[in-house]
C-alpha cells in the first residue's frame, strides 16, 4: 500500500477512534471523576487527555512508513 493510502486509511481510523473514545471519555469523567476531589480530578483530565494518543502509535507508525 503507498504511503498516501495509508495516510488516508489512518487518517479515517483516528478520527473513527476519536469519535468513540471522546464519548467514554466524557461518561467515565461525568460518573466517576466529578465526585473526587479537585486536584485528583486535574490528575485524572490529564490523563483522559493524553491517554488517546498510546492506542494510536502504531497507526501512526504505519501510516508514516516509507514506501518500498
Amino acid at each position: 500500500m503507498r504511503r498516501r493510502v495509508r495516510t488516508l486509511v489512518g487518517t479515517v481510523a483516528i478520527l473513527v477512534f476519536v469519535c468513540v473514545y471522546a464519548p467514554l471519555a466524557m461518561a467515565l469523567a461525568d460518573s466517576r471523576i466529578a465526585e473526587a476531589p479537585a486536584a485528583l480530578q486535574a490528575v485524572l483530565y490529564s490523563i483522559l487527555g493524553i491517554a488517546w494518543i498510546f492506542p494510536l502509535m502504531p497507526l501512526i507508525r504505519w501510516m508514516e512508513r516509507p514506501d518500498r
